[in-house]
């Protein structure tokens, strides 16, 4: 029996190695990206829902971008807040702005797809650029560097968005180590040319690519998936790039209550669930090894079964790891992050069994 257990362990150990080195590592071993601008006339959309001080915050700093032709679409869906009067404000302040005023309707109550479609539809431009209410970008240069990775065949981009640093807070560095890992798995699935997600905090794609689909008439009922299941859905290789380039990325305030970001899990997690089925399978496969990879040398180590052998293989698999990371974490400047690797990985591995767990029994809350 420890035998079956200890070739097991080799084979996790084996498809770990594949996809730190061989899948992720066409992400974190990429060089450095180089753009071409393009300047393409652009609008950014923005969709708000009681957002009223994070639009007071960020919209100034979507209007100072260094980008000839681009208009801001703020879509207020509904708000109780003051939302829309800031909006307002903003459309009178600034003339690229254009507001679109979504009001509640039985068959789409509080469907954030529903006032994205308003929006996408009122946008003067074919190249749409998305990010969110409490999402800011990096630099002035964050339209020029996402547009210039246009190209004909390339009608989608995919961006970094990343969250704020909190001195102190581990956390936070939770938060950040995941959000490096996901976006290593996206680009690099984007890259061997199966992209199956992006984040609605930081990515482009022209409109048409919104209409070859129906838009998200296919899981407009499914309130969360604005970004990744229609990515998921419209998304191939000849149609899909990457940027990944520091200029280009967004920032969010984060979660600071481990309450709050496990309700976030949830959300994502139950999303996951309506990928496809090649996308699932494989990230099954990574969540799973991983689990498996600290479950199977406990048992084996406990009864003292190859103990060098078991110690050996954990090492490797983690240098694989670190040094696949590493690289990716260089390049979305999160490297303070991969000092903590080892606990954080642990933490997410138990805290995505249990976002598992409590998703079979009961169904995360959506959009506000």
């Amino acid at each position: 029996m420890l035998l079956i257990i200890f070739c097991l362990f080799i084979a996790v150990v084996v498809v770990q190695f594949l996809y730190y080195i061989v899948f992720f590592g066409k992400f974190s071993f990429a060089k450095p990206q180089v753009s071409t601008p393009k300047r393409v006339p652009i609008s950014v959309i923005v969709c708000a829902k009681n957002e009223e001080e994070n639009v007071k915050n960020f919209v100034p700093l979507l209007a100072e971008q260094n980008y000839p032709d681009y208009e801001i679409v703020l879509i207020d869906d509904a708000s109780s807040d003051e939302t829309l009067e800031v909006f307002e404000a903003f459309e009178k302040q600034y003339s690229n702005v254009k507001l679109v005023k979504v009001e509640n309707i039985e068959a789409f109550w509080g469907n954030k797809k529903f006032a994205l479609t308003l929006g996408i539809k009122a946008a003067r431009n074919e190249y749409l650029l998305f990010t969110d209410a409490d999402c800011y970008p990096k630099t002035t240069e964050w339209i020029k560097e996402m547009s210039a990775q246009f190209t004909k065949e390339k009608t989608i981009v995919l961006g970094y968005g990343a969250y704020e640093r909190i001195k102190g807070s581990f956390l936070n560095k939770i938060i950040r180590f995941e959000t490096l890992l996901t976006a290593t798995q996206y680009f690099s699935w984007a890259k061997l040319g199966k992209p199956y997600m992006g984040v609605g905090r930081n990515m482009a794609y022209k409109r048409e690519e919104f209409f070859k689909t129906n838009g998200f008439i296919e899981h407009m009922k499914i309130r969360s998936g604005d970004d990744d299941l229609f990515i998921n859905q419209a998304a191939n290789a000849k149609n899909t790039t990457i940027c990944y380039s520091p200029e280009s990325f967004t920032y969010s305030k984060p979660k600071t209550s481990f309450k709050e970001w496990f309700a976030q899990k949830r959300r994502h997690v139950a999303t996951a669930k309506h990928y496809k089925s090649f996308d699932r399978s494989q990230l099954a496969l990574f969540y799973g090894t991983q689990l498996l990879f600290f479950i199977l040398p406990i048992i084996l180590l406990a009864f003292q079964f190859q103990w060098i052998a078991v110690v050996s293989l954990i090492g490797f698999r983690y240098l694989i790891a670190w040094l696949s990371l590493g690289f990716a974490a260089g390049k979305l400047k999160e490297k303070d992050v991969m000092y903590w690797f080892p606990f954080i990985e642990i933490i997410l591995i138990f805290t995505q069994l249990n976002v598992f767990i409590t998703n079979t029994f009961s169904k995360p809350v959506h959009w506000k």
